[in-house]
């Protein structure tokens, strides 16, 4: 961990340098997956998934007794707990429904927008040191709002040829319409040009490890849509002498255990409360299952004291945290002016941890800066707007001739005649 005291502006860049992991070679060979996936369908699949998961597969699709047994094993408190948030995030997402406002542009001239479902999205969910059921919910159930018919998930099975149980009960709890035991590039080169078991799909979603995020950045370019562009997870904090030093601590560590590539940023306004959260974290580290992997991450975190509140809010803004967390006395101030963030955290009793599971607010979010121009996964994300016009007789006699003179302007004849024909008519 670095501590940097009110370090100038022009050093922001560096200080705040995410993680960097060689990728030179990783294109190339995720590039050769999808071509051999593109080529071979579902041969490649197998081949793959007994190569990258240990598990030689003939079907890959879920069935319905698998999804029964699933549902026996999941613990009655944790299908509470998954009940509740799938309650929030349903509220909070049915909430972003857009309305048809039929608006007329000039007399006679009618205009609107029609919000029109994506037919088959594609659910990447990882399984690998954590299996995230809670993206299932972020995922899926956005789509069962927006009417997308169908909802195809894919996830990697373990040794023995399974999913989580709890990623599958989840899966029945959001709607979703199939799943695959399909993990890594495998399973987005499936969802992207199909196979004989795994339809192609119009938009990906997920998070993933590195050759999960290069495979859905190659797919794109030609195939498929997709979420947003993603990295390692992060996460900035803002405390100051009023902050609960443990409560600051364990935000940092719970988005350090996300894995070694995380990064973790705390603003202060003084050393001395950035020393305090250091304790804090000394004796909160040690207890962490995977206190290793946290560890690993705080190695890339950063501690910046800046004794300006201007400054912390320019700070924050140049980096575009995907998390932000404001735990200081004067938390709305701050807010209001923060334009780049994927989702801000109010309040000390507020944790990323609501956010990630159940306040209702979705947690597939931009890294690495991108929120600077890209939002966080939310009922938009799963619907396509088409837009209408009608015109009468009254407004292209409006219009007409302003359309004439610029498609003339733009030596486009073939446009200005469509409109002079019909002016004639009337």
């Amino acid at each position: 961990m670095k501590t940097y005291i009110n370090p100038p502006e022009s050093s922001w860049p560096e200080i705040l340098k995410r993680p960097m992991f060689d990728v030179s070679e990783l294109y190339g060979k995720v590039q050769e997956i999808l071509n051999e996936i593109r080529r071979e369908g579902d041969q490649a699949l197998r081949r793959f998934t007994a190569k990258f998961d240990g598990t030689e597969l003939e079907d890959f699709q879920i069935t319905e007794a698998e999804l029964a047994e699933a549902e026996k094993v999941v613990d009655d408190s944790l299908k509470s707990a998954i009940k509740l948030a799938a309650k929030n995030i349903e509220t909070f997402h049915t909430a972003q429904k857009p309305e048809i406002k039929k608006l007329e542009t000039t007399p006679g001239v009618t205009c609107w927008q029609k919000a029109v479902a994506i037919e088959r999205v594609g659910l990447y969910i990882p399984g690998g040191t954590a299996p995230l059921f809670s993206t299932v919910l972020m995922l899926a159930l956005p789509a069962k709002i927006a009417e997308c018919n169908e909802i195809v998930l894919c996830s990697p099975p373990n040794k023995e040829g399974k999913i989580h149980p709890a990623i599958l009960y989840a899966a029945k709890v959001a709607g979703v319409t199939q799943v695959y035991k399909l993990g890594g590039v495998q399973a987005i080169g499936a969802m992207a040009y199909g196979t004989e078991s795994v339809p192609k799909t119009y938009k990906i979603f997920g998070p993933g490890n590195q050759f999960v995020t290069a495979a859905k950045q190659l797919v794109s370019m030609n195939d498929v849509s997709i979420d947003m562009p993603a990295g390692p997870s992060e996460v900035l904090v803002v405390a100051d002498a009023s902050s609960n030093p443990a409560f600051v601590a364990s935000d940092l560590l719970s988005q350090a255990e996300h894995g070694a590539d995380s990064q973790v940023v705390l603003v202060a306004d003084s050393q001395e409360t950035v020393e305090k959260v250091l304790t804090q974290i000394e004796a909160q580290l040690p207890d962490l299952p995977r206190m290793e992997l946290a560890s690993r991450a705080l190695s890339n975190s950063v501690f910046i004291v800046l004794e300006n509140l201007e400054s912390q809010i320019n700070l924050i803004n140049e980096y575009a945290p995907e998390h932000l967390i404001i735990n200081t006395k004067n938390y709305t101030e701050i807010a209001e002016k923060i334009v780049n963030a994927g989702s801000v955290f109010l309040g000390e009793f507020t944790p990323e941890s609501a956010g990630d599971y159940a306040s209702g607010t979705n947690h597939t979010l931009p890294t690495n800066g991108w929120a600077r121009s890209y939002s966080g996964v939310n009922l938009d994300s799963f619907i396509r707007k088409i837009t209408y016009q009608e015109i009468t007789k009254e407004g292209i006699r409006n219009i007409g001739p302003a359309i004439e003179a610029m498609a003339a302007a733009e030596q486009l004849d073939a446009h200005k005649n469509a409109v002079t024909l019909r002016l004639k008519e009337i």
